[in-house]
């Protein structure tokens, strides 16, 4: 057996990728190749073809809209009725806290969170596509509802028709107060409902991959601190009044703190048991969770506990609380839901509660509820962690992470969410505005090139450089990839031309020189009355020739080839490889740059030539016409190695004839 396994081993470590082929560029490959005929479609065309009918079709839409159509006849009631049963009634008991909870985030009577736990979750047995979330209340959402509703309806816009001192006290004050925030919350509802549907029927979800995971970590983080910070002064027992927007966090501290010496301590000592049962019953649920058939609900044995408190401590029973849970989807699954079926028997439920048990849980008192809160965000607080692991890992992601938490700490979550996606789409544009640059070489006898800088095997051809860029090339890294370039190859082709332009106004300076350095020489010989001397200057003008730079120049202008030899400076390399390998995107911008690359470096003598574009790049390029007379396509190869070679062949024949003189 050993003996099989060793000989199939060497037999994968001695396998061949012999390939034999002419070099390609994108010229020859295209002329081998045949183009499948396609004819387009008229806007009629398209049209008829979008409002033609079938039954196949009709079907398919009736379940893309009703999809519990297609997976409700298919349900294994064996296999997964059991899982769906114990998920579906472990979620309802989430589910009741946090819906009671959930309508105080939105600054609504707590009924109204029960309904907004039982319609949605229902309806979305019937349309929804998911097998595992559970849809509900959220604590983000329920407190950005509440933001709006408390703006749009500021406890000082109420009026019942008493005088300002007897309104604030009164029963009616509070039932008007509440109705028009209702309004609110509904209206705020059915427009985010409509403008949902509309995103939906355009295809707008791909808006979803800029909220990226150190965004919504930063963002649910900051939330919690929100939370948290809210709850505080129903822990404490303390009244104070209710902030949102920008900074809302510092006010709502400042107005703890500066009535901190009013604390209710029996609300404090109330709600420091509830934490410590409630954690306690977390860890139990925690580590027993493959024994327990359900969860232990302790908030709900906690919101039996407070009635019993309700006899004795009346001054609990002021106004109402606020609680968090970003867990049901996990429960959900866990517990072993399938299908949406779980989903509808944990909505049951909560109408149960509705019809049935709901008036127990109205008269609850605050500092349960806010310790119900501050305990279920023990598993978001700990996303403070993610700094560290960002830090380790990503800096750029760790920047997202900060600036999605501070900025929805101090200017609220709807504002901070924009604030943390802009900057998000920043960071894209930064990645692909400073890309790495890397210059390429050959794995001996390979076709394979990697970065010579990262292993020592790698070896670059002579006279061949292959540059590489990890990002598209655009308007706004144009001028970097020109710059890297040059800096890389250590080839600038500007610097070069100027440095000849300064060495021919320097040779013709030195010419110019000696021109006159033989007229004056010419006059003082034919001013000489000396025989010598007058052959002398004979001989001289004769041989015509004077010390020029150290060396003997004719005054008269050199062969273009001792001229070049002398005055122009040169470069060891002659060909130049562009992989564009990891190239998605051209725009107009970036072809000019890559047209201006090819002429600044062929007055210069280098041959440049693109590597590995793809389909889509070529084109772009042909669209944006990049290719004419003196840039054809047979600067485009299918590969480095075809380009290399083809370099290679180029290189031998222009030195060719040099050799045979």
């Amino acid at each position: 057996m050993e003996h099989a396994q060793e000989h199939e081993t060497c037999h994968e470590q001695t396998q061949r990728y012999c390939v034999e082929r002419p070099v390609y560029n994108q010229e020859l490959l295209q002329g081998q190749l045949h183009r499948r005929e396609r004819t387009p479609q008229t806007l009629r065309q398209k049209i008829a073809h979008s409002c033609r009918c079938s039954s196949k079709k009709a079907k398919s839409h009736l379940y893309s809209f009703l999809p519990i159509l297609k997976w409700l006849p298919r349900y294994p009631v064996k296999e997964y009725l059991l899982g769906d049963i114990i998920s579906g009634i472990s979620t309802g008991v989430m589910q009741l806290p946090q819906g009671l909870a959930y309508a105080l985030l939105a600054a609504v009577p707590p009924v109204f969170g029960l309904y907004s736990s039982f319609y949605p979750v229902f309806l979305y047995t019937f349309f929804g596509t998911s097998k595992h979330i559970s849809i509900g209340t959220f604590a983000v959402i329920s407190m950005m509802v509440g933001g709006v509703a408390v703006r749009q309806v500021p406890d000082e816009m109420v009026s019942v028709g008493h005088n300002s001192t007897n309104v604030t006290d009164s029963f009616e004050y509070y039932n008007a107060r509440d109705a028009k925030r209702v309004q609110v919350a509904v209206t705020l509802a059915f427009l985010s409902g409509v403008i949902q549907l509309c995103l939906g029927l355009l295809r707008f979800g791909f808006v979803a991959i800029y909220l990226t995971e150190p965004l919504v970590r930063g963002f649910t983080t900051a939330a919690a601190v929100h939370v948290f910070t809210s709850q505080l002064k129903y822990l404490l027992g303390i009244k104070t009044n209710r902030y949102s927007g920008p900074l809302s966090v510092v006010y709502s501290i400042a107005a703890v703190l500066s009535k901190i010496t009013t604390t209710n301590i029996a609300a404090l000592i109330v709600g420091l048991t509830c934490i410590v049962l409630l954690l306690i019953g977390k860890e139990i649920n925690l580590r027993f969770k493959k024994k327990l058939p359900v969860p232990i609900p302790m908030e709900i044995i906690v919101e039996l506990i407070a009635l019993g408190i309700c006899n004795s401590v009346g001054s609990f029973f002021q106004s109402f609380s606020v609680t968090c849970s970003m867990s049901r989807s996990l429960v959900q699954e866990s517990t072993g839901g399938k299908t949406q079926i779980a989903g509808a028997l944990s909505s049951i439920m909560v109408l149960l509660v509705l019809v049935a048990v709901g008036y127990l849980f109205e008269p609850l008192p605050q500092t349960v509820l806010a310790a119900i809160v501050m305990v279920n965000l023990k598993g978001m607080f700990k996303q403070f962690g993610d700094i560290a692991h960002f830090w380790r890992t990503s800096k750029i992601e760790l920047a997202i992470w900060v600036v999605a938490f501070v900025a929805s700490l101090f200017l609220g979550l709807d504002y901070g969410l924009l604030t943390a996606v802009a900057f998000a789409v920043i960071t894209v544009i930064y990645r692909t505005q400073s890309p790495q640059y890397r210059i390429l070489g050959q794995i001996p006898d390979t076709d394979i090139y990697c970065d010579v800088e990262e292993y020592e095997e790698v070896k670059e051809y002579p006279g061949i450089k292959i540059f590489q860029a990890n990002a598209s090339l655009y308007f706004a890294n144009s001028e970097s990839y020109t710059g890297a370039l040059k800096k890389k190859t250590g080839v600038d082709p500007c610097a070069i031309l100027a440095a000849r332009r300064k060495a021919q106004k320097r040779h013709a300076r030195e010419i110019k020189a000696a021109n006159q350095l033989r007229k004056k020489a010419v006059l003082k010989l034919v001013n000489s009355s000396t025989n010598d001397v007058e052959a002398s200057v004979k001989h001289e003008i004769a041989n015509d020739e004077l010390p020029v730079n150290g060396k003997n120049a004719s005054v008269q202008d050199t062969s273009p080839d001792e001229h070049e030899h002398f005055v122009e400076p040169k470069t060891n390399i002659h060909s130049l490889i562009l992989d564009f390998t990891p190239v998605n995107f051209v725009d107009s911008v970036g072809a000019k740059t890559l047209k201006s690359i090819i002429k600044e470096y062929k007055e210069v003598g280098v041959h440049v030539c693109i590597a590995s574009c793809s389909g889509p790049v070529i084109n772009e390029l042909t669209r944006l016409n990049f290719f004419d007379n003196t840039v054809t396509r047979e600067l485009l190869f299918h590969s480095i190695h075809d380009a290399v070679l083809a370099c290679q062949v180029k290189d031998r024949s222009a030195s060719q004839p040099n050799s045979d003189l």
